[in-house]
């Protein structure tokens, strides 16, 4: 784990509480950073504002990642965010949009990543509009993430197309495979995470479960019939279970190191790397 990923980690798990450098430091250890590297990494965060310091030197994520917080923080009720689906569609026109402005393009497909959109044409982004809310929440949600104000959200019905093309648009095999293995993962690590050495079992929850709230936060939540909607729910139940015991993995830990108990293996650094699907960069975060 990159040091800048594990810092932004850690501090998306206390919930805009703070937390001593010299915990992150002992932390970085476990995973194999040095302290000279994390220190680095912690000054750079800080001077992109990612991170911020109180008066007495601890540190917290900065109050402008809120919104990214928002969204990841919420992955255990995204059940609850779900309304049945009548066949409309959340629909987004960009044509228009500042195409040259590199920056709000980042901002734009961030916000659609995070809320499962897809797009159907050059310019038309779509959505199953079975988000709570409809589409007066969701485009308060796009907008508080990065889309500009003067992109049309609307609501299509009748659009057949939509429903045809929909599998091969959130590639609906890959997503049940995805499901399948996590829950898999989580079930196996489980079985055998009390029987590991302390580190080694902070590691491994970590790294795991932040996998697994990374597929969630960033799961489109399609309906049915677009995909068995079984298959994800056993699989952030199954998180659920994994998080109590990730966090008992890493309550002495911070405990004794003057820390907030953590309250998930938040993966808050997939937003550091732009180069994979579905990722971004860090200075997206408040963007």
């Amino acid at each position: 784990m990159a040091p800048k990923s594990l810092i932004l980690n850690l501090l998306s798990s206390l919930r805009g509480r703070t937390m001593p450098v010299r915990a992150l430091v002992t932390a970085g250890s476990v995973f194999g950073i040095a302290e000279e590297s994390l220190r680095v990494a912690l000054a750079r965060l800080a001077g992109n504002g990612l991170v911020q310091r109180d008066e007495r030197g601890l540190y917290r994520l900065a109050e402008k990642t809120r919104p990214v917080q928002r969204q990841i923080e919420s992955w255990t009720q995204v059940e609850q965010r779900l309304v049945p689906w009548s066949g409309a569609w959340v629909a987004v026109h960009t044509a228009g949009a500042r195409r040259s402005e590199r920056k709000a393009s980042r901002r734009r497909h961030r916000a659609f990543r995070f809320l499962g959109f897809r797009e159907f044409e050059p310019g038309l982004w779509l959505r199953p509009d079975n988000l709570r809310g409809g589409v007066t929440a969701s485009r308060r949600r796009l907008q508080e993430l990065g889309l500009e104000a003067t992109a049309p959200v609307f609501r299509a019905t009748e659009f057949e197309q939509a429903t045809e093309r929909a599998a091969a648009l959130w590639e609906v095999d890959k997503l049940l495979t995805t499901y399948r293995s996590i829950r898999g993962d989580l079930e196996r690590s489980a079985a055998h995470l009390v029987k590991l050495p302390l580190a080694q079992a902070m590691v491994e929850s970590f790294v795991l479960g932040g996998e697994a709230i990374r597929q969630i936060v960033f799961d489109p939540l399609l309906p049915e019939p677009l995909v068995p909607v079984s298959e994800r729910r056993a699989m952030v139940e199954e998180m659920k279970r994994y998080d109590k015991l990730g966090r008992q993995c890493w309550r002495e830990f911070m405990k004794a190191h003057g820390a907030p108990h953590i309250e998930a293996p938040m993966d808050f650094g997939f937003l550091e790397n732009a180069g994979s699907a579905g990722a971004f960069s860090a200075t997206e975060v408040s963007a």
